[in-house]
């Protein structure tokens, strides 16, 4: 897309995800000879004012003023906020306006949709609890992008936006933005969830939980590794991927003896790895059997 044609872009938020994408913006479009970000707009003044100060000709703005001058706005705020933020902005026909919500259904930014503006979504699949890794980290992370109605044009500028910011965009289907959502949850933050339980399981044995952490994350990083290279199936391993049944009794009876819910929680992952298992290929039916008898609630 020419610098000509390239929108003016404006983010009203400066919190984590908005300074995220603001900067990474600003980077790759000075690098590709594009206009700067236009501005950058928070319900703190002196917020967008620092964000502003990192990014070369850029504006600090109060939300208003934003949309006034901008021709797409990225609404960057917490998702409880998105509807009733825009619900106060003068938005006009022609604009494109966005939110950078995972969850939230387009549906919120119906007073834009009112005035005549376009909207869609554009959420970076990617965590942001420490926005200067997350700048790092954008690059070859997906973003989900969805129209609240079809146009091509529009669909291909924000394809545009993806492959300028080197993102891999995935076009979500209307209606579907919870049930994505809470996907994208189980390979984040549920990961810490699984983490969790085995450092509790490694304190009852008497390993310290810090060092536990430590020994954990390399195993980790190795089953993802794995996964990215030959796939969920083709990375499985340990005794549900052998169909090895002593061993799997012997951690049922070690977590059950443990009370609490640890054996009930061993015996959910287990069986969902079983239709890892029966892809992969290494396993007859016979030791499926056995292992879904074993592991039934």
């Amino acid at each position: 897309m020419s610098q000509s044609a390239y929108p003016s872009l404006a983010f009203v938020g400066a919190g984590r995800v908005g300074r995220t994408l603001a900067r990474a913006y600003a980077a790759r479009a000075a690098g590709q000879g594009l206009a700067p970000l236009l501005a950058v707009a928070s319900r703190s003044m002196r917020a967008a004012q620092d964000l502003a100060a990192q990014l070369p000709g850029c504006l600090a703005l109060t939300p208003a003023e934003a949309v006034q001058c901008a021709d797409w706005v990225f609404l960057t705020v917490s998702d409880d906020a998105i509807a009733s933020v825009a619900e106060g902005l003068p938005w006009r026909p022609g604009q494109v306006a966005l939110h950078c919500s995972g969850a939230t259904e387009l549906s919120a930014l119906a007073a834009a949709e009112r005035a005549g503006a376009q909207v869609a979504g554009f959420h970076p699949l990617q965590i942001f609890s420490d926005p200067a890794r997350a700048e790092k980290l954008l690059a070859g992370s997906a973003v989900a992008i969805e129209l609240r109605q079809p146009n091509e044009e529009l669909q291909q500028r924000l394809l545009a936006l993806a492959d300028l910011l080197g993102m891999k965009p995935l076009l979500l289907p209307p209606g579907s933005r919870a049930a994505y959502h809470a996907a994208a949850g189980f390979s984040a933050s549920f990961l810490l969830s699984l983490l969790d339980e085995a450092t509790q399981l490694w304190a009852s044995v008497g390993l310290p939980p810090d060092a536990a952490l430590q020994a954990l994350l390399p195993l980790a990083r190795g089953t993802l590794d794995a996964a990215e290279a030959r796939g969920l199936p083709g990375a499985l391993s340990g005794p549900i991927a052998r169909g090895d049944l002593g061993v799997v009794a012997a951690h049922l009876a070690a977590l059950d003896g443990l009370g609490g819910a640890h054996g009930e929680f061993y015996r959910v992952m287990a069986r969902r790895q079983l239709s890892l298992a029966r892809l992969s290929g290494r396993l007859d039916e016979a030791g499926l059997q056995g292992l879904q008898a074993l592991l039934k609630p």
